[in-house]
């Protein structure tokens, strides 16, 4: 009686092995469809819209003023003017104010999410009486125009021999900024696991070590978009600053940028160098940050 081989015949050598990536129903899955590429057109024209006055900026940056008025902004310059961002430098004490805009932005930062974080802990976490209540504070201190509070601020400043300091003004937006942070964390950790906090009760830790040990670095994506996001606001404040910081050592650079424009004249070219010398730090921070701004956003997309 004979068995039945059931091994496999032998490869024939010099035969093609099959491609996989020949499959025809991958290669259309692959093609771009009409609607993918509408999508990429219109982000790359919303990107070229978006970097455009940045190149303008940057050509006129180093322009002469005799070459900006007789071909306009958006010609090439005839000859690359190195000497006017040097001039603008010293001319605004771009140094003093640069240091003065990263201690502020800096302490804001600091105090806004520290005092969000508690807020927000007691609030969504802690559930305590009048949540709501509370809750209905913070939003409504976020709606409040800056313009309204000026003058009372003013006046409090005056009183408390807070005016023209970095200090009282650091602690001013902190606490300001500070009423968004809780309303935001508030509503991440309403939504927070409370079987880990169950866990660690029993295990014996205290409100300090959830907060420290389990909270705090669970909640570290959206702290890190909190802290670039207030950073940027800082940095770009006008109003308060131009109120309650008028010496000159104590000025922000958005102030000093302001003080190139005159009453009754206006240079363009350095106006555009002081511009490109305001975005220059922005961009430095971005890149340095764009991390953890991506894995944030993309944390709480998840979420």
């Amino acid at each position: 009686m004979s068995t039945r081989s059931t091994t496999p015949p032998p490869a024939v050598v010099g035969a093609p092995a099959r491609d996989r990536t020949r499959d025809p129903r991958r290669a259309v899955a692959s093609r771009p469809t009409r609607g993918s590429r509408a999508v990429l057109l219109a982000v790359t024209l919303f990107v070229l819209a978006f970097l455009a006055p940045f190149a303008i900026i940057l050509l006129n940056s180093f322009k002469s003023t005799a070459d900006y008025r007789a071909h306009g902004s958006l010609s090439w310059p005839a000859s690359w003017n190195w000497g006017i961002v040097e001039h603008v430098w010293q001319r605004v004490d771009f140094t003093q104010k640069l240091v003065n805009s990263v201690q502020t932005s800096l302490g804001v930062v600091v105090i806004a999410v520290v005092l969000a974080l508690f807020n927000a802990y007691a609030l969504g976490i802690g559930r305590i009486r009048w949540r709501t209540a509370f809750l209905i504070f913070f939003l409504g201190v976020n709606v409040l125009p800056q313009e309204g509070l000026v003058y009372p601020v003013y006046y409090l400043f005056k009183e408390l021999g807070l005016y023209d300091g970095k200090l009282g003004y650091t602690v001013l937006v902190g606490v300001t900024y500070s009423a968004f942070g809780t309303y935001l964390l508030s509503s991440v950790f309403s939504s927070f696991p409370r079987e880990l906090i169950e866990a660690a009760s029993l295990d014996g830790a205290g409100r300090w070590t959830i907060l420290w040990r389990i909270v705090l670095p669970m909640s570290w994506p959206t702290l890190s978009v909190m802290c670039v996001f207030f950073f940027v606001w800082s940095w770009n404040e006008f109003l308060y600053p131009l109120v309650l910081l008028i010496s000159n050592d104590n000025q922000t650079v958005p102030l000093g940028l302001a003080a190139m424009q005159g009453q009754y004249s206006s240079d363009p070219t350095s106006m555009s160098a002081a511009a490109l010398l305001g975005v220059i730090p922005m961009v430095v921070f971005f890149l340095l940050f764009q991390r953890s701004l991506t894995r944030g956003v993309a944390a709480g997309a998840v979420k």
